[in-house]
């Protein structure tokens, strides 16, 4: 199976590990440290060996840092994570702090009021992050200070070993590109622009450009490395040589040099500028190199990024292709369900059952591994947006309460994220308006059109007006983008409050709006979007979406009442989608239960 059930934390451990780390910066004379989730890559899921921040404080969530001084340990997260962080940390030793609402230098500067020297590894995190914060402590009396080695690493004494996965190659027809022509298109950019190189530092970049995957980090196939590209398309990738066999060495060619790590740091003292480096993804470190010998930085938006997000035909038949094997698992895990409700009383199912039963129908399916952790929720973890099912924490499923599934796979042509909540048994009427109203949002956005130069952040509120309309919302962002064959969570474009980049056809993005109560439930129906151009009566350059993902959506928690003419139809010609594309591929008795599961709202 892909996906283990052990805790990953234990309360016990922190308390000491606090105090090592805190007798660490006092030999180094320093007063703080800032410990981030990321690792060197910026990467939301990292490896065994980058999770240093779950190591010190428990947290296990996807995005945060903590802010550790002589007297004060701070674990700062976002809207997404605020419930999840309770349970996780041990408040005897560290203090929940939210985030973007305090920001760290108010927080340093309060925790030091003489001032301080505060350490950061200069690898871990970007140059927009330090400006950020240096911009934020002027005039405090703290400053920061770039450490040559983690402390944290110095004291966490059973730290993993890197990752050392092996590299296969990504058909070429499933890619719809060459390397090749990657590195020639990426090139040319990079001469419009009068830039001798680009520095890539984001692993699905690489991954992307050369038509590779790797198996670094669980759950998403990305090659952990580095990367130069040139004006002239060679590129040299700093990463494990022993990871590249002699097929993809054969494959990469001549012009694309495989070096060790440690050739990195040569490698960027010795760039002739104008060298492009992205200050919103690349680290600090990059920078402080490049600048050291004082070659001429051009700071613009790593260059694979938006080619990556635009998505070419070839990537967006793999897509709809593994979005149909994906979406008959999640029906047949649905009609599953459905039988199994009855019976809870008398054949208990966990949470951890759910996950299980679902990871096997994919794996019939064909995928080559999860996108991520499935969150298997029932009841009150519903309502914990990015909840993980452990073995301390499996809950049995009890009638009546609401279940919340988030799962997705990574196929041999594409990646999945789909959400579908359902009651087991009898609804609770509760639930019922507010499902209605998240039901409401996320059609209106599947609806969407809009003109060439819209953002995310003018979408957002689509999605979030039928709940605003009861006093509700949720805290955390419509929708992200999703890679092909890649990492589920891809930049740079969103559907949030503050994506301000404009959408443009074939790029893919989650739809995901939700509801949650604290102690009591969760509510969040997520399907895929593709961006593509939609004809205008009057000519203008309009675009909209195309629904790549296929699984019914349960109708019994829906208050028909609430939904317009326009929201039914959609849905009902939704459901008729699902039935036409999914049932072939179902056996007969599932095709059944599919059939009635998707009959017409109207009818």
């Amino acid at each position: 199976m892909f996906q283990t059930y052990d805790s990953h934390s234990d309360p016990a451990a922190h308390g000491p590990r606090l105090a090592a780390l805190r007798a660490e910066l006092a030999s180094r004379r320093l007063d703080g440290f800032i410990v981030p989730r990321a690792d060197a890559h910026q990467g939301e899921y990292v490896a065994a060996r980058d999770a240093r921040l779950a190591w010190l404080t428990g947290f296990t969530g996807s995005a945060g840092f903590a802010i550790v001084t002589g007297d004060r340990a701070g674990v700062f997260i976002d809207g997404r994570y605020r419930v999840q962080v309770k349970a996780e940390i041990d408040a005897a030793h560290f203090i929940p702090v939210p985030w973007p609402e305090v920001r760290p230098s108010a927080w340093l500067a309060e925790a030091l009021p003489q001032g301080g020297r505060v350490g950061y590894d200069p690898w871990l995190h970007t140059r927009r992050e330090i400006r950020e914060m240096e911009k934020g402590l002027a005039g405090s009396g703290v400053a920061l200070i770039a450490v040559e080695t983690n402390p944290i690493d110095a004291v966490w004494t059973d730290q993993p070993p890197a990752p050392a996965g092996a590299v296969r190659l990504w058909p070429d027809a499933v890619a719809g590109e060459t390397a090749a022509e990657k590195r020639e298109r990426i090139a040319a950019a990079l001469r419009a622009a009068e830039q001798r190189a680009a520095v890539l530092t984001l692993p699905d970049s690489l991954s992307w450009l050369l038509n590779i995957r790797g198996a670094d980090v669980p759950k998403n196939p990305v090659v952990q490395g580095f990367a130069i590209i040139e004006d002239d398309a060679r590129v040299a990738v700093f990463a494990e040589p022993a990871k590249f066999g002699p097929e993809v060495r054969a494959a990469l060619g001549n012009a694309v040099t495989i070096l060790s790590p440690e050739a990195l740091t040569p490698a960027l003292t010795n760039l002739g500028g104008p060298v492009r480096l992205d200050p919103a993804t690349a680290p600090d470190q990059v920078f402080r190199l490049v600048e050291s010998m004082g070659a001429r930085i051009a700071e613009a938006p790593d260059p694979v990024i938006l080619p990556k997000a635009a998505k070419n035909p070839a990537e967006i038949a793999g897509m709809r292709a593994a979005h149909l094997r994906d979406g008959a698992a999640v029906t047949e895990l649905l009609c599953w369900l459905d039988r199994r409700a009855p019976r809870l009383e008398d054949e208990p199912l966990t949470e951890i059952g759910v996950a299980r039963k679902l990871e096997e129908l994919r794996m019939a399916r064909g995928i080559l591994d999860i996108s991520f952790d499935t969150i298997s929720a029932t009841g009150p973890h519903g309502a914990i947006c990015h909840y993980r099912v452990s073995a301390d924490s499996d809950l049995r499923i009890l009638p009546g309460q609401v279940l919340l599934v988030d799962s997705g796979g990574q196929y041999p042509d594409g990646t999945t994220d789909i959400t579908r909540t359902l009651p087991m048994g009898d609804p609770d009427p509760a639930v019922r308006r507010p499902y209605t109203r998240v039901l409401q949002g996320m059609i209106a956005l599947s609806r969407a059109q809009f003109p060439r130069g819209v953002a995310g952040c003018h979408l957002d509120a689509l999605a979030r007006a039928p709940l605003w309309m009861e006093g509700l919302d949720y805290d955390h962002g419509t929708g992200h983008g999703v890679g092909a064959g890649l990492s589920v969570h891809e930049g740079p474009v969103r559907i949030s409050r503050v994506s301000d980049i404009p959408l443009e056809p074939g790029m893919i993005l989650s739809n995901e709006p939700g509801y949650y109560r604290e102690g009591a439930f969760g509510i969040r129906i997520e399907n895929l979007l593709v961006v593509h151009p939609v004809e205008s009566p009057n000519g203008r350059a309009m675009l909209g979406f195309e629904t790549l993902t296929l699984a019914p959506i349960d109708r019994r928690l829906i208050d028909p009442a609430l939904l317009s003419g326009d929201e039914v139809a959609w849905l009902d010609a939704y459901h008729a989608r699902v039935r036409d594309q999914i049932g072939p591929l179902v056996d007969p008795e599932v095709r059944d239960w599919l059939n009635r599961a998707t009959r017409p709202l109207a009818g």
